[in-house]
């Protein structure tokens, strides 16, 4: 790959501008301890004895109970008052598309979302609540992307990239920074990964952020289904790969289900990130059913992969053991009520 076509990395000082700019409407979320006392008492002992500290980063608690927000709001203020005036338009399966609409309704502009026909619809109805027009177009993350593209050019919107574009990954890079500041002596930081806005974004900040206070670095590792593994393919490989929507639409994480890292977070991952590992169907299950019975958080499916890797992945981790610290983002909340009935239904059963 030429220099030419490498896009350039943010800064240090671009994450902190973010952090100021998104202050008044992004919560710094809380970092909850997972209490082995609780886990004992949901019936999840075996998970309890000899595992590390694991500390979930609750970006539930965000206004659109997803961290999308950062970036989202972060991106959007800094268009000019001309470019808010003609609207703006993006592609999501739910979760960005919230936070393109809060914040677009926030500042006074209109969005337009281009969303999958498999989206849930506890997301199309959040989206449509904060004022957004929604366009649904098939379940390829590629579809919604080249429709947005065509009503920009007929309309004159501007695009918020859900995951590939500075403004974003900056925005994102906020939740590595509230972390570092809540857990100093943090060991592993593990994040969702899909198009990778978060996880680029969260790398970025925990390296860099380190390096600047010349402090010990984190590991910082991504995490993803089993079924949507292109982000694994393509770190492992070093080159960035494409898995078709017939695949990544397998698993239950409907956020998770990006065919492709993004150019620009590829980069960013390649430079900052340890490594990324995968998760079963049935692993990600388990954890939002720990999470609901041994905590006061309500994950998404897609923001339990963390959670299951902490658990049931820990040996992939380089140094990692009983008595390290782990910091595991829960990336959002908006949990399909039909779903969470099933969860706890299932949770009756001897845990797996």
């Amino acid at each position: 790959m030429s220099n030419k076509s490498v896009p350039s990395l943010i800064t240090l000082a671009d994450i902190l501008a973010a952090r100021d700019r998104i202050a008044s409407v992004a919560v710094r979320t809380p970092l909850v301890p997972l209490s082995r006392e609780r886990l004992r008492a949901a019936g999840f002992a075996e998970l309890t004895e000899h595992g590390p500290e694991i500390y979930l980063k609750d970006e539930s608690t965000q206004p659109i109970k997803s961290f999308k927000l950062r970036g989202a709001f972060n991106k959007i203020a800094q268009l000019s008052p001309e470019e808010l005036s003609r609207g703006v338009i993006t592609y999501s399966s739910g979760n960005h598309a919230q936070g393109v609409a809060y914040s677009a309704r926030a500042l006074g502009g209109k969005a337009v979302i281009v969303m999958p026909s498999n989206s849930p619809q506890i997301k199309i109805d959040a989206t449509r609540a904060l004022g957004a027009e929604i366009v649904t177009v098939g379940p390829a993350s590629t579809d919604r992307k080249l429709k947005a593209e065509e009503l920009a050019a007929k309309h004159g919107y501007t695009i918020i990239p859900p995951y590939d574009d500075p403004a974003i990954i900056a925005g994102q890079a906020t939740c590595g920074l509230e972390i570092l500041e809540q857990l100093p002596d943090v060991d592993l930081v593990l994040s969702p990964v899909s198009g990778g806005g978060l996880l680029s974004g969260t790398a970025t900040a925990v390296k860099l952020i380190s390096a600047d206070q010349n402090r010990t670095t984190p590991l910082v590792f991504g995490c993803e289904p089993e079924l949507a593994g292109d982000s694994k393919v393509s770190f492992d490989t070093r080159t960035l790969v494409e898995w078709p929507a017939e695949k990544t639409t397998r698993t239950l994480c409907d956020g998770l289900r990006t065919q492709s890292l993004g150019q620009r977070n590829f980069e960013h991952i390649l430079q900052f990130v340890d490594g990324i590992v995968t998760v079963s169907e049935d692993e990600i299950r388990t954890a939002l059913k720990i999470m609901l019975a041994a905590s006061d958080i309500t994950p998404e499916p897609s923001g339990a992969v963390t959670l299951a890797a902490a658990l049931f992945h820990a040996r992939e981790f380089p140094g990692i053991s009983h008595t390290s610290k782990i910091a595991a983002i829960v990336s959002g909340g908006n949990l399909d009520p039909a779903l969470r009935t099933q969860l706890e239904s299932e949770s009756s059963a001897t845990p797996v």
